[in-house]
């Protein structure tokens, strides 16, 4: 079984910087992706970025120039750099890991951006 633990989130003033950090542990096998989604209240879940593990990228429009997804394969973790923030991207950060077989989720980090 594997589990995500998600870190980094809080508040933030508009403009400001914010890493998550998302630790995957358990029985992990071969990783084929890691990446971050997001959902903002009365919106559905949206994927935010994606990493392979042959370190392929892909980024939503909305966020691109501002957030860097990458990770630490040593460490099974993935990281997402977020700079110069919005109040549109407030929203609760999800973790997500597949491996041939599964598909696993974080419990979840609250990012709130002031105006």
């Amino acid at each position: 079984q594997v589990q995500l633990v998600e870190s980094g989130g809080g508040l933030v003033q508009a403009g400001g910087s914010l890493r998550l950090s998302c630790a995957a542990s358990g029985r992990i096998f071969s990783i084929n992706y890691m990446g971050w989604y997001r959902q903002a209240s009365g919106k559905q879940r949206e994927m935010v970025a994606g990493i392979t593990s042959g370190g392929a990228t892909n980024i939503v429009d909305s966020v691109k120039g501002r957030f860097t997804i990458s990770r630490d394969g040593a460490k099974n973790t993935v990281y997402l750099q977020m700079n110069s923030l919005k109040p549109e991207d407030t929203a609760v950060y999800y973790c997500n890991l597949r491996t041939v077989g599964s598909n696993t989720w974080g419990q979840g980090t609250q990012v709130t951006v002031s105006s």
